[in-house]
């Protein structure tokens, strides 16, 4: 399938409501040399996120040893982990005064644990110091379960891994992941009793009888929270947009995800993972997860 979307929607089209540069949280960012996955990965959510005092931490530099063709982040080789990044993490959770933090990861094939231990020290790092809920969103450590069992043994109060797209494009989307790894990371997780998490990108060339294949493996692997959003294309370099998702159809396949069995469904054009991360927790932990964030809303 050759064919690229045509021009994006209203829907998706993003107004700006200022320079990022001059928020405040840019600043701290800055001070305390941390990077965000908002910045990194273009997230379209960005100033909505950190005009309200929100961001998620990536951890371990802002170079990635995959080639996901997706992906915003560099790749390359990282420089050596910094393990003053776990207290600055912290320290940053503390003075934005956030509830619910969320600490994400690029790819670190380079390391013998993939960067467990790192990411594990800085969920224990923000727990000493603050009383954040902490979520993490980790790579699939090359299918490596002791490293697991390292971020896990953290007790971060959900664990999150995206698939992030359907099998049959993982040669096209991400040629170094496994589907079959990625379903053990989160199987995995659920029997050691995490509250687990995955995210689909669409647009990408899959049908909707694919993504609700991957929507029942995932139920199948444990997974109680599922999210699902619109893929755009970071560059025209990037994999392009084969096809934009109505909000309403969103809507459709949120409810039909629903009714398959997950806790927590989020289902909208500007649906990313992290964005909002607390509400699954919170309706999660009160079992009352049973809304679609239906038309119209960028969550």
């Amino acid at each position: 399938m050759n064919k690229r979307a045509g021009t994006r929607p209203d829907w998706l089209k993003i107004r700006v409501p200022g320079n990022l540069d001059q928020l405040p949280v840019a600043k701290l960012m800055h001070d305390l040399a941390l990077n965000t996955v908002c910045q990194e990965a273009r997230c379209p959510n960005i100033f909505e996120c950190w005009n309200a005092g929100t961001a998620t931490f990536m951890v371990l530099g802002e170079i990635c040893t995959r080639r996901c063709t997706f992906c915003a982040v560099s790749r390359g080789t990282p420089g050596v982990a910094d393990d003053d990044e776990p207290r600055r993490v912290a320290e940053a959770v503390e003075r934005m005064g956030v509830r619910h933090a969320v600490i994400t990861m690029v790819n670190r094939d380079d390391m013998p644990d993939g960067g467990a231990q790192h990411v594990a020290q800085t969920v224990l790092a923000v727990r000493e110091r603050t009383g954040a809920a902490v979520e993490v969103l980790i790579s699939d450590l090359e299918g490596n379960r002791d490293a697991l069992r390292t971020v896990i043994a953290s007790q971060p109060e959900v664990l999150a891994h995206n698939v992030e797209t359907v099998p049959r494009l993982y040669s096209q989307v991400r040629p170094v992941a496994k589907y079959e790894r990625s379903l053990n990371v989160l199987r995995w997780s659920h029997e050691a009793g995490m509250l687990t998490k995955s995210s689909l990108m669409l647009g990408l060339g899959e049908t909707v009888s694919e993504i609700l294949d991957v929507a029942r493996d995932l139920l199948s692997a444990g997974v109680d929270i599922f999210t699902m959003g619109q893929y755009l294309a970071p560059t025209e370099r990037h994999h392009p947009v084969r096809r934009y998702y109505t909000p309403d159809e969103f809507a459709d396949l949120g409810k039909q995800a629903m009714q398959l069995g997950f806790q927590h469904v989020e289902s909208a054009p500007l649906v990313r993972s992290s964005y909002m991360a607390h509400r699954a927790l919170e309706s999660t932990s009160h079992h009352a997860a049973r809304n679609i964030r239906g038309s119209g809303e960028s969550g």
